[in-house]
């Protein structure tokens, strides 16, 4: 049997090799999330953000059929400037390297193959989850159900905003995902740091967190954990500023018939285009705070497993 088509940056191999933590991050926050060369600019802060924190970045992609588990600055550039790059979760992340496609991964094709690799954390803005009006559409990002299979702790500041996130929690519950919300009660709501909804789930430090994903392993549970992490107060919009935003933004996506995998792209275009940039300053500040802490949790669950010899 031929090996599979994965490749890892020399970074990346050296780290593992090594025994030092990684980190993975997505690549759909650079080709779906972000306009040039901005995109570019915050891909290199978010991985300078891992390493100042002591971790490696792995960002992760297809390209012509390969999986890189890391990429270089001119890939990530590359990358940055592409167009019609697919949009890869667990449904299309086979097909697209059998073909010798390009695509970007989202988190649960980016928690695949971060799993495959070894690389226990992974740092996003937001997860998907449960679309406003899926009792009719029955839009649920494939995210949620990863969550329940793959064993990567997923660093994000909650779900995003655009979501149903009430009912994405109990999709969460039922899955048996947990979600740890870190240093407050309140369960986070993306560009602001807290929402009427209560923290499933608290813990105060990145040693806390970083025992419980072992001890999940210890269990034989499946799945990963779900850390929600606040944005900083300073770099948060309020949601009574955000709830018109972002129902003028369902409205022209409904209006303009976009569904599936399109509705989440084009309603955060459509949101940082109308509040004068503040979403996109605020994304860029949740995405780095992610980074940092996911990185801290690498370490520690690094430390650990070297305690522990697991």
């Amino acid at each position: 049997m031929t090996s599979l088509p994965v490749l890892h940056s020399s970074e990346v191999s050296a780290a593992l090799a090594a025994g030092k933590p990684v980190v993975a991050l997505e690549s759909t926050i650079i080709t779906h999330g972000m306009p040039y060369p901005q995109n570019l600019e915050v891909a290199r802060q978010v991985e300078n953000d891992v390493r100042g924190a002591g971790a490696s970045p792995a960002t992760i992609a297809v390209i012509d059929g390969t999986l890189h588990i890391g990429l270089d600055d001119a890939q990530l550039e590359m990358l940055a400037q592409a167009k019609g790059v697919a949009k890869l979760s667990r449904a299309d992340l086979a097909a697209c390297m059998a073909s010798g496609g390009t695509g970007a991964t989202t988190v649960a094709a980016t928690m695949i193959a971060a799993h495959l690799a070894g690389i226990d954390v992974f740092a996003t803005g937001g997860i998907g989850g449960v679309h406003r009006g899926a009792e009719d559409s029955f839009d649920i990002s494939a995210d949620l159900m990863e969550l329940a299979q793959t064993p990567v702790t997923v660093v994000a500041a909650g779900a995003k905003a655009i979501l149903d996130v009430d009912k994405t929690l109990e999709v969460l519950e039922t899955q048996g995902v947990p979600v740890i919300v870190v240093g407050q009660d309140s369960f986070p709501a993306f560009w602001s740091a807290s929402s009427p909804l209560k923290a499933p789930l608290r813990m105060d430090d990145a040693g806390e967190i970083a025992r419980a994903h072992h001890m999940r392993e210890r269990l034989g549970l499946p799945g990963g954990q779900l850390v929600a992490n606040p944005i900083p107060a300073e770099d948060e919009i309020a949601a009574e500023v955000l709830s018109p935003i972002i129902a003028q933004a369902q409205s022209d996506a409904d209006a303009h018939g976009i569904k599936g995998k399109a509705v989440t792209p084009y309603l955060l275009q459509r949101i940082f285009e109308l509040p004068d940039g503040r979403s996109l300053t605020a994304n860029i500040a949740l995405v780095r705070n992610n980074a940092r802490l996911a990185a801290r949790i690498a370490s520690e669950l690094n430390a650990l497993s070297r305690e522990t010899g697991s």
